[in-house]
């Protein structure tokens, strides 16, 4: 018996990553992108926490492993090729690692000369990690 897994294309890019863009499945706000490999997937689909393959530590990573701001996972859809994902989920917190409620907070100005600030932080990256975002 096939499931989902199986139809989603891992073998398009060398490393076995297909993008996920995560969305509020209340508001359908963007949240963030992250990328998943089948490990990450069947993580997520069996714990119901969104889990990603973190490119720069090269593992596993659950999303609020460290802040406690988790993603519940909610539903799955897929693309019209079968390479990138839409998770969508209920935030438990903020999204990004700046505070921010998502990880598009920045607007670009009028002029498209600067980008400004359209959400305001819920914490402070410091307090929670340690370390300036």
């Amino acid at each position: 018996m096939t499931s989902v897994l199986d139809q989603i294309r891992w073998d398009k890019s060398e490393d076995g990553l297909v993008p996920a863009v995560v969305q509020d499945a209340r508001t359908k706000d963007v949240l963030m992108l992250g990328f998943m490999n089948r490990a990450a997937l069947e993580k997520t689909l069996r714990e119901g926490k969104v889990t990603f393959w973190t490119r720069s530590r090269q593992r596993l990573w659950t999303k609020g492993e460290t802040s406690g701001n988790v993603l519940k996972f909610v539903a799955l859809r897929v693309n019209c090729n079968d390479d990138s994902l839409l998770v969508l989920a209920e935030p438990v917190g903020a999204t990004c690692h700046t505070g921010h409620p998502t990880c598009y907070y920045r607007e670009a100005d009028e002029d498209a000369c600067d980008w400004r600030t359209v959400t305001e932080a819920q914490f402070d990256p410091e307090q929670v990690y340690g370390k300036s975002a």
